[in-house]
């Protein structure tokens, strides 16, 4: 399985996303890599910061061909997530090419919601080629407390793609696992931002048609 995160605006945080789904199905025994297809290469200065044992490898692919490649590089892998680049259409449509779910992060802001209309263009440009491709909104870095996620989904309604049930929203702790290399399983395995990645994964498992588990 291969799941793509990508947006065409950056900043609403794809990588640390991808690392942390990407642990997340570390812990539920799959074998899995990331792939680093931005070429800022933020997942790899992830990996570079970590002075622990890694998670999982992660690999940079920053190519217009990744959909060529990526089967050669994750065939020892039953799971592959790829950190996809804001702005690099051609490499963001291989990514696509390469991917069974596309995952589109937004932030509850009206700027991401006009700027999803880019990716989910390339979406549909691609399920010309490959019919069974999924994608997904997820609302990402939602301020706690407030509405602002509940009118994103409404602006979202006018893309007809599904919105993960759940939102993801700023904490701390994202911030501070990343800066260490790690995921927020290792720095707060107890706090509400697991609880959100959890219910994440099995939001995922859903689209998949896989059976959601639990993990306390």
């Amino acid at each position: 399985m291969k799941i793509g995160l990508l947006n065409q605006k950056g900043g609403v945080g794809k990588t640390t996303l991808a690392v942390n789904l990407a642990h997340a199905f570390v812990l539920e025994g799959k074998q899995v890599i990331l792939v680093d297809a931005d070429p800022q290469g933020s997942a790899l200065d992830w990996a570079a910061a970590r002075q622990q044992e890694p998670l999982f490898p992660v690999v940079g692919l920053p190519k217009a061909s990744i959909h060529k490649e990526l089967p050669a590089v994750s065939k020892s892998y039953s799971m592959t997530i790829i950190d996809g680049p804001p702005r690099v259409y051609d490499v963001a449509r291989s990514a696509i090419m390469a991917s069974n779910l596309i995952l589109i992060p937004v932030q509850p802001s009206p700027y991401d919601v006009w700027a999803a209309k880019e990716i989910v263009d390339l979406v549909r440009e691609a399920e010309v080629y490959k019919p069974d491709l999924k994608a997904a909104f997820v609302i990402n870095r939602k301020i706690v407390n407030t509405a602002l996620g509940r009118d994103v989904v409404e602006a979202l309604a006018d893309f007809k793609l599904p919105i993960m049930k759940t939102a993801i929203c700023q904490r701390i702790v994202w911030a501070e696992s990343a800066a260490q290399g790690k995921s927020i399983f290792e720095t707060a395995p107890d706090s509400p931002a697991v609880e959100e990645l959890v219910g994440l994964v099995n939001d995922i498992k859903e689209v998949l048609n896989e059976k959601s588990t639990d993990r306390k």
